[in-house]
């Protein structure tokens, strides 16, 4: 299987078939929004759609990055996340990078997000499926993000490679920019926990796939299955 690694900005079309890889924080958070309980994700283009589809579903619940503001219920941290009542629920997404890269593939035939917390569950997905070519979307620092690429390249491994140390990928993430930045309260809306938690490796036994439904893109957590 051939592996590729773009930015957004180097996506001139959607692939066939799409991993689409924000570490800190989005998918690691979207994640922790299906562990609690949550049945769906929806990705907004924008903060104002994101509260415009909450103004049409009022039991809808609206996420985004930075500090809390009018209208949204959460922020874009799993620290802040792990206490959340999402039993049921539909949460609109929306981050700077991750949501809109999987906006920039959403007519690809096969869209999964990742982070480490879900890395071993995508890498059996893709398995599974068994695609010739898989193009990793490395979301952050206009594709540059080290944390989102080690992440990509890890989990690249593991298709073929059942034995692959996480080690060295793991600490790549943790002294990433963004790793950094979350340490050190240089972006808001952010736990204590935050970069610990995104360095959880396998921490959740699903994938998490995203496609059109009613023309949003809508992500929702597969399972793996046993054996």
């Amino acid at each position: 299987m051939d592996s590729h690694f773009l930015g957004i900005a180097e996506l001139a079309e959607a692939p066939p078939v799409a991993v689409v890889v924000d570490v800190m924080r989005a998918f690691t958070v979207a994640a922790w929004v299906f562990a609690q309980g949550a049945e769906k994700i929806v990705l907004a283009e924008s903060l104002d759609e994101a509260l415009e589809l909450k103004a049409r579903h009022p039991d809808w619940m609206a996420l985004k990055d930075g500090p809390l503001a009018p209208g949204f219920d959460m922020v874009n941290s799993p620290g802040m996340l792990r206490s959340a009542d999402l039993d049921g629920r539909t949460v609109v997404q929306k981050t700077t990078a991750g949501t809109v890269g999987a906006l920039a593939v959403k007519e690809a035939e096969l869209v999964l997000c990742a982070g480490f917390v879900v890395a071993e569950a995508t890498a059996w997905h893709l398995r599974t499926h068994g695609p010739d070519s898989v193009t990793f979307v490395v979301t952050g620092e206009d594709g540059q993000a080290d944390e989102d690429l080690a992440c990509a390249q890890y989990i690249a491994c593991r298709i073929t490679e059942a034995e692959t140390d996480a080690s060295e990928f793991l600490r790549r993430a943790g002294e990433s920019r963004a790793a950094a930045e979350l340490a050190q309260g240089v972006r808001l809306g952010v736990h204590p926990d935050d970069v610990a938690l995104c360095q959880e490796l396998d921490r959740f036994p699903f994938a998490m796939v995203a496609r059109l439904e009613d023309s949003l893109m809508t992500l929702r957590p597969c399972p793996v299955l046993p054996g």
